[in-house]
C-alpha cells in the first residue's frame, strides 16, 4: 500500500515546526519515529495534508534531572535511549521494566516517547506508565506552552487533549522517593505484540513496610489508559500485606469494564487486570521493603 499525496516539510527549528502547524492547522500531522503514523498513512486510515518531519530538531532528544526531583525527558528521544539509559533505570525503573515489551528492538530504535503518546493508542504501555506514574506533558504551539497532567491527556482512542496547533515537546516525571518499588506486568499472545491486557504500578511504604501511596494503570483495559489507583489503594495503612494484595487486586478486578478484542472477551480481559494486579502489586511491595 502507498499512501495517499501529502506535502513534506522538514521542520528547520522548533519555532518553525510550530509555526507550519499553526497555519495548516489538523491538516497537518508531525512526523517522529513513524512507527504508527507511517503504516496508518500507509493503509489510508491516516491521510495527512502536510507531514511535518520533527526528526532534525535535535534538542527534543534529550534526558534531564529538574531540580532533583524529576527526569525530563524530550519528546524525540527513541525508545531504545530510554532502555539503555542509567538514569531511567536506576531512577524510574518502570520505564526501563516496560521497554522491552514495546514491540522489537528494530521498532524501539525508531520510536519515540513523544510519538507513542501523542498517538494515543490505549493498548500501548507508555501511556498506562505515564498516568501511573503521574507524569505531566508539555504542550506548546506557537501561541505559548502549557503542561498537561497524564491523566488529563488521553481522552479516547487515538485522541488526546492536544490543540490542533499543538505539539508534545516534552514529557516530566517525578523521581521515586526512598522505599518505593514499582512493576510493568501484562500478557500478550506473542512477544512484541499489544497486551490483551497489562499493567503498570508503583507503591510506596514506610519504615515499618507498610504501604503507605499505591498508582496502578491499565494498558488495553478501555478506550484511555484506565487509572485504577482508587481500587488498589485497598493496599494502604494494611497490614497484612498478602491478603491486603488479594483485596487489592480483587477491587481492580472489579473496578475495570474492559472493552474486549478479537482475541479476549471482556470477562478474560477482567480476569487478566485481577490476575495481573495481584502479581504486580506483590512485587512492587516487595521491592520497595527489600529495594
Amino acid at each position: 500500500m502507498k499512501p495517499a499525496p501529502f506535502k513534506y516539510i522538514a521542520a528547520e527549528s522548533l519555532e518553525h515546526a510550530l509555526a507550519v502547524k499553526a497555519e495548516y492547522g489538523d491538516e497537518a500531522r508531525f512526523l517522529a519515529g513513524g512507527q504508527s503514523l507511517v503504516p496508518a498513512m500507509n493503509f489510508r486510515l491516516a491521510q495527512p495534508a502536510v507531514l511535518i518531519d520533527v526528526n532534525p530538531i535535535e534538542a527534543l532528544s534529550s534526558i534531564g534531572r529538574v531540580n532533583g526531583h524529576a527526569l525530563r525527558i524530550g519528546a524525540l528521544t527513541r525508545y531504545r535511549m530510554l532502555e539503555r539509559d542509567a538514569a531511567i533505570a536506576g531512577e524510574i525503573p518502570l520505564i526501563a521494566e516496560a521497554l522491552p515489551h514495546i514491540a522489537h528492538p528494530q521498532v524501539r530504535n525508531r520510536g519515540t516517547i513523544g510519538g507513542n503518546l501523542s498517538h494515543a493508542d490505549p493498548a500501548s504501555e507508555l501511556p498506562a506508565i505515564v498516568v501511573a506514574l503521574e507524569g505531566r506533558l508539555r504542550a506548546q504551539s506557537a501561541r505559548g506552552e502549557r503542561w498537561i497532567v497524564a491523566s488529563d491527556f488521553f481522552l479516547g482512542p487515538l485522541t488526546t487533549a492536544l490543540a490542533d496547533d499543538e505539539m508534545l515537546t516534552e514529557v516530566e516525571l517525578p523521581l521515586q522517593p526512598a522505599r518505593s518499588g514499582s512493576c510493568f506486568m501484562e500478557v500478550a499472545r506473542r512477544k512484541g505484540d499489544f497486551a490483551l491486557l497489562g499493567i503498570a504500578v508503583v507503591v510506596a511504604v514506610d519504615e515499618a513496610g507498610v504501604c503507605r501511596r499505591v498508582r496502578a494503570a491499565l494498558c488495553g483495559g478501555g478506550e484511555t489508559p484506565v487509572d485504577v489507583s482508587a481500587a488498589a489503594a485497598v493496599l494502604i495503612g494494611r497490614q497484612d500485606r498478602e491478603a491486603a494484595v488479594t483485596d487489592a487486586a480483587a477491587a481492580v478486578r472489579q473496578a475495570v469494564d474492559p472493552p474486549g478484542n478479537m482475541h479476549a472477551d471482556p470477562g478474560y480481559q477482567r480476569h487478566l487486570a485481577g490476575v495481573l494486579a495481584k502479581r504486580a502489586l506483590a512485587a512492587a511491595l516487595e521491592r520497595a521493603c527489600h529495594g
